[in-house]
């Protein structure tokens, strides 16, 4: 068993297709893996007992990093969170993308009439950053990275490089960073009031960066890359849980999805450190043109973490270019430069 990379972070909204269009446009997210409208039958647990029909479209950016599931309910208004959510409270707060120079995507992004909430500065590794927000109230951390799968130029940027999480108790959610998803590299711990998070947040924190020091596997490891999760915990007020009182799929940061290999025995090993799946497609899932298994974790908060088994892809569907993962003889070797190049035939420039 292994994991990949971050193959996407769930963001529920409102209007799927207009959010699809705005990354795509902004962001640069404009690779469909699949789109799909169906039933989401098995998520019972977070979507108040009920079945509920939904649009969701996986688009990422072919420069490198995770995608965005982006999640809409069709058949009920999905809710906002009852108060305005700061990093810091629990879950997912932040999604962080990757670029080249900070200082010049910001550039970038304000031209474009982006919401550029705070200059490119220095985070306490010493790399730069800025943040973001887009038309939803959804923040974004822009980052800048070493490692890409197609560079792009100067200000350009790539796909999901991770997330802020907001917890309750640090050292346990060290502790389930590290020992079930594999980010055991503390590249900084301090506590205190950190000019770099002024203009979307304030008061006394302590922040750890988490990386993975091994190079990940997997067919999609080249494209997926590396990625960092960063814990924050409030000290000067107590947090509140983001989905507090609302489903899964309502609007804000849903979920972070892992893409891994040996489902079966990452239950196994989910359960023995004391986070059993909480739901299991138990087999193959379609998607559309695509296929595979999923299954849900929480962390020590309840964040919930989507680990998915790609089963089947199309690659080019009108050359009837598809693959079949089932069938590899060697599951953690990455797939070829040129077969992961071809996805560009899936990029939509104009909807």
């Amino acid at each position: 068993m292994f994991i990949s990379g971050i193959q996407q972070i769930g963001i529920g909204v409102g209007k799927a297709r207009e959010a699809f269009n705005w990354y795509r446009v902004n962001f640069g997210m404009d690779l469909v893996f699949f789109e799909d409208a169906a039933v989401a039958k098995l998520m019972l647990p977070y979507t108040g007992g009920e079945p509920r029909a939904r649009h969701a479209i996986l688009a990422l950016n072919l420069n490198g990093g995770g995608g965005m599931e982006i999640w809409q309910y069709t058949e009920r208004t999905p809710e906002p969170p009852a108060f305005t959510p700061e990093p810091g409270d629990l879950g997912i707060s932040v999604a962080k993308i990757k670029c080249a120079d900070a200082a010049a995507t910001e550039k970038s992004f304000r031209a474009k009439g982006l919401n550029v909430l705070t200059t490119a500065s220095k985070r306490p590794d010493g790399n730069h950053h800025f943040f973001v927000r887009d038309p939803w109230n959804n923040l974004f951390e822009v980052v800048e990275a070493a490692d890409w799968f197609s560079r792009p130029g100067k200000s350009g940027n790539g796909g999901i490089y991770g997330a802020l999480i907001g917890v309750s108790d640090m050292e346990r959610s060290i502790r389930f960073y590290m020992n079930v998803l594999g980010f055991n590299q503390i590249m900084y711990d301090q506590t205190g009031y950190f000019p770099d998070m002024k203009g979307i947040a304030g008061g006394e924190y302590r922040r750890v960066l988490l990386r993975h020091p091994q190079k990940r596997k997997g067919p999609f490891s080249r494209l997926l890359g590396d990625a960092e999760i960063e814990l924050i915990q409030l000290l000067d007020r107590k947090p509140r849980k983001i989905f507090e009182n609302r489903f899964w799929g309502d609007l804000g940061y849903i979920h972070l999805c892992f893409d891994v290999n040996g489902m079966e025995d990452i239950k196994k090993f989910c359960t023995s450190k004391g986070h059993p799946f909480t739901v299991d497609s138990s087999g193959s899932f379609d998607m559309g043109e695509a296929a595979g298994a999923f299954a849900y974790i929480e962390d020590p908060d309840g964040t919930l973490i989507e680990f998915v088994e790609p089963h089947k892809l199309p690659i080019v569907k009108k050359w009837g270019w598809h693959l079949d993962f089932r069938k590899r003889s060697d599951p953690a070797k990455p797939l070829p430069s040129f077969l992961l190049k071809a996805l560009r035939f899936r990029r939509k420039k104009q909807d």
